[in-house]
């Protein structure tokens, strides 16, 4: 089956759950300038009764919330520099992570009453970190830099016994040579720890095998998006596709599996989201991010409208098509979002203060939201949209 074709009965039955998606629980920040980043839950198959719930804000700080009721539990606020992104680990619902612009990726511990950290990872003291993930048996971190001067880096740290170290922890090492500028994005595979995305604003979304000796020999495959990365992840059945978003509304779509063999990789690219995709109901303003659903074996892509309004499309070889809309719940953008696999349910947070939980045929009502403040986003700020016209992919190894 090619890697495009969905099982049918799985997404006539995806598309009826969609469509009957409306807000379950709704909760709304004190104050109304607070933007939510991002969202993460545990994942660890042998906590099923985790009821944690994690968000970063635009104040620097990270919340977590009771995930079915949507109330605030916890803060933690003891950060120097603008949050990049919130993971639990894998194998402890307890343990949260954070990585921040001043050159630290923060670990918190939900069992202590204390409101600092539990464990301080340390980058090089030029280090600005903007990304970071964790790998998916909780053995390594990774941080994505800021270009300074001509560096731009991935940090590692050993993420092992990571509470049982009093003192901060330092890297293991970089690999320096692979992007030339900001590295917004790093995301782990879902189940090979020693596999690694990155994606810049030089345009690049790189492969790495971590089990080789050196970065040169670890870089499996670069694809060229030629433009600034925005959002990368991984899908197919077993997770061996790899696509992006852009800061210009761009959408590319890789299949790695085929790099050995004569089909072209590209499954699809599309240069402007907003011109392509055809909603129906109202214009496309931007796309924030991608999930793979693995019982209908789909990518799906969600975005939508600046006054609020969500469009989720499915990724198909002809293009992104418009599934359906989520609508009266945000009245800004949206700025963060997960979906939970294992229910089916979509959680999202945006410029206007407020995290939803969707499932399909809720009925709470939702709260009525103000219009949020405008702050811009230094990571927008520094985007550079790139004017190579053309498509390029580069392979270490192999055909091209």
């Amino acid at each position: 089956m090619p890697p495009y074709e969905h099982s049918k009965p799985a997404m006539e039955k995806m598309l009826q759950q969609f469509s009957n998606f409306s807000i379950a629980k709704d909760s709304k920040l004190t104050e109304d300038s607070v933007y939510l980043l991002d969202i993460d839950i545990p994942k660890s198959q042998e906590e099923k009764t985790s009821h944690f719930l994690g968000v970063s804000c635009s104040d620097n700080s990270v919340k977590l919330f009771n995930r079915e009721k949507l109330t605030l539990i916890r803060e933690y606020g003891e950060n120097s520099g603008l949050l990049y992104g919130i993971r639990f680990a894998h194998t402890n619902e307890n343990v949260l992570f954070s990585a921040c612009s001043d050159g630290t990726v923060k670990c918190w511990d939900s069992r202590l009453s204390s409101s600092n950290p539990a464990q301080l990872l340390k980058g090089f003291p030029s280090n600005v970190f903007i990304s970071f993930d964790v790998g998916c048996n909780d053995t390594l971190i990774c941080a994505g830099t800021e270009k300074v001067e001509d560096d731009a880096f991935l940090v590692f740290w050993d993420a092992r016994n990571i509470n049982n170290v009093s003192e901060s922890k330092h890297p293991l090492g970089v690999y320096s040579e692979s992007h030339n500028d900001d590295v917004t994005q790093v995301c782990f595979h879902p189940t090979s720890p020693n596999l690694l995305l990155s994606g810049s604003t030089d345009g690049l979304v790189n492969v790495f095998d971590l089990n080789k000796e050196n970065e040169d020999d670890a870089l499996i495959v670069t694809c060229n998006s030629d433009s600034s990365v925005s959002f990368i992840g991984w899908s197919g059945q077993d997770y061996n596709q790899i696509y992006c978003l852009t800061h210009d509304e761009g959408f590319y779509w890789w299949d790695i599996a085929r790099l050995d063999t004569q089909e072209p990789i590209t499954l699809l690219k599309i240069q402007d989201s907003r011109e392509a995709v055809n909603t129906n109901c109202g214009n496309l303003d931007y796309l924030t991010g991608g999930f793979y659903n693995k019982k209908a074996g789909a990518l799906f892509v969600l975005g939508g409208v600046h006054t609020g309004n969500l469009y989720l499309m499915n990724c198909q070889a002809d293009g992104l098509h418009y599934w359906c809309d989520l609508q009266g719940g945000h009245s800004s953008t949206l700025r963060s979002f997960y979906w939970n696999d294992e229910d089916q349910s979509l959680l999202t947070g945006g410029e206007d203060a407020r995290l939803l939980l969707w499932k399909p045929k809720a009925v709470e009502k939702p709260l009525v939201g103000k219009d949020s403040l405008k702050m811009s986003s230094s990571i927008l700020q520094r985007v550079r949209i790139h004017s190579n016209s053309s498509y390029k992919i580069k392979q270490k190894k192999g055909k091209h």
